[in-house]
């Protein structure tokens, strides 16, 4: 029998260590970094590495943290295109508070995307990136859903957080966020409180925060990470709780100025809403319009100005902007794309199955086509058809590949069967000699559009308080429905076939603005309509609501609704809840309405209430909005339109603010909505 010598057992027990080590070498996924609790390392907590998916969460490895929250994490999987890394913190001690013992309610988490950094932090900034931005995925310490969602989701963390130091990301620093916006702010309050328990900053913290964070059904949660999960899910709810929090956590010290969180800035009142929007631009953006997505989660709007130009509202010159799902803007810096005959598009942006981009333009008059490279596909003065069309407003493509834009100048409705241009046929124009607001259609200013489950083709009227509807495969057969709203803007359908109408003006204009819009229909400016409506607006907060009819046309019980910060409601979308999100021009804020699925909405809440606060959500730099859009991961996008409206309109403007009609951004407010798929093409749908 061999007996080893001295040499070679020492050189056995090396052997382990090395493998050890050219396994490390050669994992697929080799992550180190360390767990903080406020000021401090996490000293003994489970930390695991986890891949998520459509499916259910796979755990990759585990490790514990050394004494100072230290951690090295080796997996040998490749994570496939379609994994999501995260990395979940359970359990341990604060080094901030020695002899406090294991903390099984501390819960942190790190989204790191497809490919992780080589190093992480995980602390309670990282936990509340991720969980706002992987809202709509995540169920206690799961993650799961839809691929794109998920990428966009972990996407969007390191606009928040440094993954490597686990300190301030790169958006929410910059001009457009920081001092901008309160969101800054929210999100370092957010952190601090949630380290309040993480570290026990004194014995009852936890408890103080899952009673602060209770959401409407009553179940408190039992660790950090579901508190964060709560306040997420019902960012409006009695948020006065949780702010409260800060004078028990860190309270201002005898003779001092300042709170000592380990965050900073904090809030120095109670916000409406724990929401945390950021605001992004570039790409050639000045006032965009409206938003829409393609199947890779880009966004695409029209603009009405061209960057840096002495813009007015009677003449629109912009082009088409395309902003990566993640905020960063992908078209060309300043121009953006230009082309096809596009100049100065409005309310009419549309994608089709192919990706290809539809736009109609309000000053050239035209219809354009641009490949989703940005490419023009129409010709280089657009689809004009021999000049028949007016200023150009609402486009869709429908499910079978038809393209249906509105004329709001000329009130008429162009069709492009299965978008060929060449087969275009007009429809609603009247035929004896009277103006077409009298035709068979009763258009008047027709504005948006939208095609139900019964392939019927709706539109509003943004002159007038009706929708008008026919089939799409017999425009003849009209049906003009009231609203019960005037100047109606925005139209989207949900689930159900209900629609839902913005109406700008709420329950009707007076006399006096009547009178004014039609002698600008007479007299043909049309041009001058938003100046009028930015007069009346103005300082009246009271108008604006959103009607909603049943299919068969009829109002539903208490519409129109007016509540959750409708004032001058602009668009509108449906989420995968069938609940309702509009954007206000007059507020500059969005409102949340449950929608007519009830049971997806807030304990005891009916189709119509708002779930959003009195004045809608607010923040994020938001300015006077036109659309509103929903991604695949839930993010909340609007248009900011103008910034200074009365650079818009002679003679308000001067030389030195001439440049400030049109808006400068887009605003994105994450995780909020239940998601829907992209492109969308008919009625929302959900995943």
């Amino acid at each position: 029998m061999f007996k080893p010598s001295k040499t070679h057992a020492a050189i056995m027990l090396v052997l382990p260590v090395l493998a050890s080590a050219c396994g490390s070498a050669a994992a697929a996924v080799r992550v180190e970094g360390q767990v903080r609790a406020g000021a401090g390392g996490l000293a003994n907590s489970a930390v695991t590495l986890w891949a998520a998916s459509a499916g259910e969460p796979r755990q990759l490895t585990q490790a514990r943290t050394d004494g100072d929250g230290n951690f090295v994490l080796t997996s040998q999987e490749t994570p496939a295109a379609d994994v999501i890394l995260y990395v979940l913190a359970k359990g341990g001690e604060a080094t901030v508070n020695k002899g406090g013992g294991d903390n099984p309610a501390a819960a942190m988490l790190a989204m790191l995307g497809n490919a992780p950094p080589s190093k992480v932090v995980i602390n309670e900034m990282t936990t509340v990136a991720s969980v706002w931005t992987a809202n709509q995925f995540i169920d206690g310490t799961a993650i799961k859903g839809n691929s794109l969602g998920l990428k966009i989701a972990a996407s969007n963390v390191p606009n928040f957080v440094n993954l490597q130091t686990g300190g301030w990301g790169g958006a929410i620093q910059d001009v457009l966020n920081s001092s901008a916006t309160t969101t800054m702010a929210n999100f370092a309050t957010l952190a601090s409180l949630t380290a309040g328990c993480t570290t026990r900053i004194r014995p009852d913290a936890c408890e103080r925060l899952f009673a602060a964070t209770t959401p409407p059904d009553g179940k408190a949660a039992t660790d950090t990470l579901g508190a964060l999960q709560s306040v997420a899910r019902n960012s409006a709810y009695r948020p006065e709780r949780l702010f409260a929090l800060l004078d028990v956590f860190y309270p201002i010290p005898q003779g001092k100025n300042l709170r000592r969180p380990p965050y900073m800035p904090y809030l120095n009142y109670a916000p409406t809403a724990w929401t945390l929007p950021l605001k992004f631009t570039g790409g050639g953006l000045s006032a965009p319009g409206k938003i829409m997505f393609d199947s890779e989660g880009n966004a695409w709007t029209g603009v009405n100005f061209i960057v840096g130009t002495q813009a007015s509202d009677d003449l629109w010159d912009g082009n088409l902007s395309k902003f990566a799902s993640n905020g960063k803007a992908l078209s060309p810096e300043t121009t953006g794309y230009q082309g096809g005959g596009v100049e100065g598009p409005g309310f009419g942006t549309a994608i089709d199955a192919n990706d290809n981009v539809w736009v109609t333009s309000t000053g050239g008059r035209t219809i354009s086509l641009f490949d989703k490279s940005g490419k023009p596909l129409s010709p280089a003065d657009g689809y004009n058809f021999g000049g028949q069309l007016g200023i150009m407003q609402g486009i869709i493509v429908t499910p079978n590949g038809d393209v249906w834009a509105l004329d709001f100048e000329k009130d008429q409705v162009v069709h492009l069967p299965n978008g060929d241009a060449s087969k275009a046929k007009f429809f609603c124009r009247s035929t004896d000699g009277k103006p077409n607001k009298d035709s068979p259609c009763k258009l008047n200013g027709p504005f948006h559009l939208a095609i139900d489950q019964q392939d019927r083709i709706w539109i509003t009227n943004a002159i007038g308080d009706t929708v008008t509807r026919f089939p799409a495969n017999d425009p003849s057969k009209v049906e003009v429905l009231p609203t019960g709203g005037h100047s109606g803007k925005g139209m989207a359908i949900d689930s159900l076939g209900n629609a839902w109408i913005t109406n700008t003006a709420g329950t009707g204009l007076d006399l006096r603005v009547k009178l004014k819009l039609l002698e600008l229909k007479l007299t043909g400016q049309m041009s001058q309509l938003h100046r009028v409506v930015f007069d009346y607006l103005h300082g009246n907060s009271a108008l604006g609501n959103i009607s909603m009819l049943r299919p068969d046309g009829t109002p539903a019980p208490g519409s129109p609704f007016h509540g959750g910060g409708t004032w001058g409601s602009w668009g509108v979308v449906i989420d995968g809840n069938d609940q309702v999100w509009s954007s206000n021009f007059g507020g500059a804020s969005i409102t949340h309405l449950c929608g007519a699925r009830t049971e997806t909405c807030p304990p005891g809440m009916k189709t119509g209430d708002p779930i959003s606060p009195a004045g809608g959500y607010v923040g994020g730099g938001m300015q006077p909005l036109t659309d509103i859009a929903l991604d695949p991961a839930g993010n909340v996008w609007v248009a900011d339109n103008w910034q200074r409206p009365q650079s818009c309109f002679a003679p308000y403007a001067n030389e030195a603010t001439s440049t400030l009609c049109g808006g400068n951004g887009l605003t994105v407010f994450y995780g909020m909505a239940k998601p829907v798929r992209a492109p969308q093409i008919g009625p929302a749908r959900a995943y």
